[in-house]
């Protein structure tokens, strides 16, 4: 009995396991909101609310809590342009001739 071989196309996901999420600081006696980077993981521990990508600025998805193939929490880009050109993005490291830069869209 033959083995067929199945030509299946996994599809590839974005998996960024840090991000930027905005943080309540204490700075001189004055509360201010600011961006810090943190492992996304923590961040949902955490209870952090908004995230973003720490390379490019972008908008991100959050998958965290029920990820079905096991993986750990990460995030993946919202816009497939911020993926192309973030040095972090599936997309930009498909294209090595690419030169990162800053979200056309970032979220502040």
């Amino acid at each position: 009995m033959a083995v067929v071989e199945r030509n299946t196309k996994m599809k590839e996901t974005e998996k960024i396991y840090s991000c930027e999420v905005k943080k309540l600081f204490l700075r001189n006696g004055i509360k201010r909101r600011e961006w810090a980077k943190a492992v996304v993981a923590d961040a949902i521990r955490d209870e952090a609310t908004e995230f973003r990508c720490k390379d490019c600025h972008g908008a991100v998805r959050l998958r965290g809590k029920l990820v079905k193939d096991g993986s750990a929490p990460h995030i993946e880009h919202k816009s497939r342009q911020d993926s192309e050109y973030c040095a972090a993005g599936m997309y930009f490291r498909q294209h090595p001739e690419r030169e990162p830069r800053m979200s056309e869209s970032p979220v502040a």
